[in-house]
């Protein structure tokens, strides 16, 4: 038909003639088609796959395994590993990312149980929550008669690295913990510094770059539980510290073997990748709010060591990093920061001596598989990465109802495996004492704690970090109740003679260095009085004594070595002083 012919009959324009016939197609319709429009453009903006899970039959997408063809740990360890060989399944309301990652976070559904807490001092002063969960403390668990863990005990120790902003409260740790201590393993989740409801106690925050807090917390308890094997599992941001920290000991380090969970691996590509689509943008907002909260809650920390007005003005990652973890790690530049040798794992993958395996999904909306070092994990013997077509960032639900999590799985799975094998790594070299202070010092001597569910913390137990034992409030009461106030004044008496000796034993070391130079003694005369101070302050939490009433019993007790140092303090100061004339 000519419209054209049409339109020029009757007078009309073709476009009156369309509008005219688009007002005869019903309202319902063009819903109908706004609908379908919607739907697409959120099923793509979304990143769905649930289409193409009905068209494979809901079979799953094979695991992916990198590993060396000469691996000793894919063929000792990994290829017993049912679920590594396996397919994974998103839970079907569930396919999508984003979807994965939000009800993840909100909506988690974390098992219900308490944890048990032990407050850590660095050397810095950091202060770091250890929160645990023993296997006796869950359902189906191992049964243990003791409260405690025996200085000989040999179950395994899974020490967890939380994520950024993360603490041991958090849904995916907590389904962690409760299912490898039903596993029959004894779970510790070393929380970074200012979480968990901890305050930050020193001038040295946590980053993605900074190792030394779970160095020191692995040697701590290594100390503690020597023939306990160690494994350590990081998540995200915690799993980039922990392939840092394995790159970096190489041989000499007392873990067992390990898991890197959603890592980042490559900061600087990640930094390119959360500003890159609109979706990455709205995860990089959110995470960018977690870091002020963060911030707020230690307001007076950040306010004098870093740039207050910028943190609160800050709309991104990247911001916050250039305003407060710049400062206050001392690096140049926001990319001085998250460079290769710097912060990133990437670089320090091929040194891993460790068993380490690693798992990330190809759509991880925050942790892009741009980064992930694929020919690096290869040639390392040591390491096999896992990666799946979906599982989000750090959920991997599955089942109908998504109760439960796959990676979660697989670790159990792999850690188990590992640790009936032969290829358990074991210390090639000792640590030397002189290169880190002493584990003792780092035990607080405060009360043990339970932490509830919702973030409350609840003192224990008075017992000192010695025993190291964790007891439930129940039970200290009844203890309490039938030792009285002689136990109490016994434990008290152990307090006072314990830094008696630490203050006799650095007395005749300051005596020694005050005879070689006025400098020398002068810094050791500061660090006497910060050492003594943070015992007193220990001690004062612990005895809830008055600080001057300590003072005066320490000083009291260990007057005869305290006044010969005074002596040699001012020894020389006074014969440099004139002579007293009198007028006659």
């Amino acid at each position: 038909m000519d419209y054209s012919i049409l339109s020029n009959q009757s007078g009309r324009s073709p476009y009156d003639l369309l509008l005219e016939g688009l007002q005869t197609i019903p309202i319902s319709h063009y819903l109908i088609g706004l609908s379908a429009a919607f739907i697409v453009f959120i099923y793509n903006f979304l990143e769905c796959h649930l289409i193409q899970d009905i068209l494979t039959g809901f079979r799953g997408q094979s695991v992916f395994l990198t590993f060396n063809s000469e691996s000793h740990i894919y063929e000792g360890v990994v290829s017993k590993c049912r679920i590594l060989h396996g397919r994974y399944l998103t839970t079907p309301w569930l396919a999508s990312p984003h979807l994965q990652t939000t009800i993840l976070n909100f909506f988690g559904g974390p098992p219900a149980f308490k944890y048990r807490r032990k407050i850590f001092y660095a050397s810095d002063g950091g202060t770091i929550a250890l929160d645990w969960l023993m296997s006796s403390d869950v359902p189906g668990g191992a049964f243990c008669m003791q409260n405690c863990i025996p200085k000989d005990d040999r179950t395994p120790i899974m020490v967890v690295v939380p994520g950024l902003t993360s603490d041991s409260n958090s849904a995916y740790l907590k389904h962690l913990a409760y299912h490898s201590a039903k596993f029959g393993w004894n779970v510790v989740v070393s929380n970074h510094r200012g979480l968990g409801g901890v305050s930050i106690t020193s001038d040295c925050f946590y980053n993605a770059g900074w190792t030394e807090d779970i160095r020191v917390v692995v040697r701590y308890l290594h100390h503690e539980y020597p023939n306990a094997p160690l494994f350590v599992v990081g998540t995200s941001i915690g799993a980039n510290v922990l392939v840092k920290y394995l790159g970096e000991d190489g041989d000499d380090i007392p873990v067992a073997g390990a898991v890197a969970i959603c890592s980042p691996w490559d900061l600087l590509i990640g930094d390119r990748f959360i500003n890159r689509k609109l979706v990455q943008k709205l995860y990089d907002r959110a995470l960018t709010i977690g870091l002020q909260g963060y911030a707020q809650l230690h307001q007076p920390n950040f306010s004098r060591l870093a740039n207050w007005e910028g943190i609160i003005k800050s709309r991104s990652i990247r911001d916050f990093d250039h305003h407060a973890t710049c400062i206050v790690g001392k690096y140049e530049t926001v990319d001085t920061y998250y460079r290769n040798r710097r912060c990133s794992s990437a670089s320090y993958i091929g040194n891993v001596a460790v068993p380490l395996l690693c798992i990330s999904a190809l759509d991880d909306p925050l942790c892009t598989k741009e980064a992930i070092p694929w020919d690096e994990c290869r040639l390392n013997k040591n390491v096999v990465l896992a990666t799946t077509k979906h599982g989000g960032h750090l959920a991997f639900f599955e089942g109908i109802t998504g109760s439960s999590l796959w990676w979660v799985r697989a670790v159990n799975e792999f850690l188990g495996v590992l640790y009936s094998s032969q290829y358990l790594h074991t210390q090639k070299k000792i640590q030397v004492s002189g290169q880190h202070p002493p584990v003792g010092a780092y035990i607080d001597r405060g009360p043990y704690l339970n932490v509830a569910e919702d973030g409350m913390v609840a003192a224990v137990g008075n017992q000192t970090a010695r025993n190291n034992v964790v007891e439930d409030s129940s039970q200290s009461e009844i203890l309490d109740k039938q030792n009285g106030e002689t136990a109490t004044s016994e434990v008290q008496k152990e307090h006072f003679t314990d830094v008696r000796t630490s203050i006799t034993s650095i007395i005749p070391e300051i005596i020694a260095e005050h005879e070689q130079g006025e400098n020398t003694s002068t810094l050791y005369t500061a660090d006497m009085i910060r050492f003594v101070k943070q015992r007193l302050n220990q001690l004062s939490r612990q005895n809830r004594r008055s600080m001057w009433l300590l003072v005066y019993i320490s000083v009291a007790t260990s007057w005869p070595l305290v006044g010969s140092a005074l002596y040699f303090f001012f020894r020389k100061k006074m014969k440099k002083l004139p002579p007293i004339v009198g007028k006659r």
